[in-house]
């Protein structure tokens, strides 16, 4: 079985822009793309129209270059793999320093806080050193968990309340011993940012994907969107197909079963519960998110993973989240779906 779902509110895709010289092109000149690399310590591709005419080739090289400098720069600025990037500057300055940070570091910053604040702190920007604890980090995997002492030690330096911001100067103040972690929300502003960058390019039809994390914007030659199926942790050959079309909107994925270890029979996932330390336990699989920015996508997967089947539906409901809830059962999985997410359905 198959469905599709379609954006509920849709706005024209940006025009392209016209060739120099004025020479309309036809819709038959058009020419497909793709550019694919690593980044952030997973794969990134783009695919595109692109209507420039004849120097094709040196027009591709400036796009994927322009491409990898936006995406360079965002690991510069919100990496806390890199020791030198603005995010580890401020996870390493003296207790009660203000930290100055880039204009974008700061905005997935206040985006964070505000997630963490809507959800009541199942989404944590201050979670990364829980995150290391349990072995999904920068500090390597682990065989065996942490103990109780140890998590209450870690949570100490946690907090998303503890953090202090000054939007008129772009900074934020170190309490002391906190450190950020952006790897929840980075890559969904990062498939924004080069989203915004092709549009600028005057490449106003393109689909971007960085470790799973998606938005389609534009139409192809043949008038059709950017379809994407969303994914589900197993293949299941009588399962019902989802495909969206991606007109001016992300999707984002949250899920516990890709990354995981097992230690005396129990098995732990790499989402863990900021409010109590631990790794989510609960029977929710997977959470997707339909989202105009794929930051935001990014950042309440994640929250609503953390909160759970019966929580995270509420949550989603309540703040009119298009969302697709997979619960475990004995024998499969139950879809859960919110009323916007319904509402896409064709």
């Amino acid at each position: 079985m198959q469905r599709v779902l379609i954006p509920v509110s849709l706005s024209l895709p940006p025009p392209s822009p016209e060739p120099q010289g004025g020479i309309v092109q036809s819709a038959q000149s058009a020419q497909s793309v793709q550019w694919a690399g690593e980044t952030m310590g997973t794969t990134w591709s783009v695919k595109a129209i692109l209507t420039h005419g004849r120097d094709g080739n040196g027009i591709e090289a400036g796009i994927e270059a322009g491409i990898r400098a936006v995406l360079d720069g965002v690991i510069a600025q919100m990496s806390n793999w890199s020791e030198t990037s603005d995010l580890s500057r401020f996870n390493r300055a003296a207790p009660d320093t203000w930290v100055t940070l880039p204009d974008d570091c700061f905005s997935v910053l206040q985006a964070a806080l505000q997630v963490a604040h809507d959800s009541g702190g199942a989404y944590d920007p201050s979670a990364g050193p829980l995150v290391d604890l349990w072995g999904f980090g920068p500090a390597g995997k682990r065989q065996i968990a942490p103990t109780p002492d140890d998590v209450a030690r870690v949570r100490q330096h946690c907090g998303w309340q503890r953090i202090e911001t000054d939007s008129g100067q772009h900074r934020a103040r170190q309490p002391g011993g906190l450190s950020l972690d952006f790897c929840a929300i980075a890559k969904g502003f990062a498939v924004d940012a080069v989203s915004r960058y092709l549009d600028a390019q005057g490449v106003p039809s393109h689909l971007v994907e960085i470790g799973g994390e998606l938005r389609g914007q534009g139409l192809k030659p043949d008038g059709m969107p950017w379809w994407v199926e969303l994914e589900s942790p197993v293949a299941d050959g009588n399962a019902t197909r989802t495909l969206v079309a991606l007109l001016g909107v992300s999707i984002a994925t949250s899920g516990d079963y890709r990354r995981y270890f097992e230690h005396d029979g129990r098995r732990y996932a790499h989402t863990i519960d900021p409010r109590t330390g631990y790794p989510a336990a609960h029977a929710l699989a997977s959470v997707t998110v339909i989202h105009r920015e794929c930051m935001m996508a990014d950042a309440l997967s994640t929250a609503l993973t953390v909160l759970g089947p019966e929580a995270g539906l509420a949550f989603a409901k309540r703040h009119g989240l298009a969302a697709r809830f997979l619960v475990r059962r004995p024998d499969g999985f139950d879809e859960r779906i919110t009323p916007a997410f319904a509402a896409m359905q064709s």
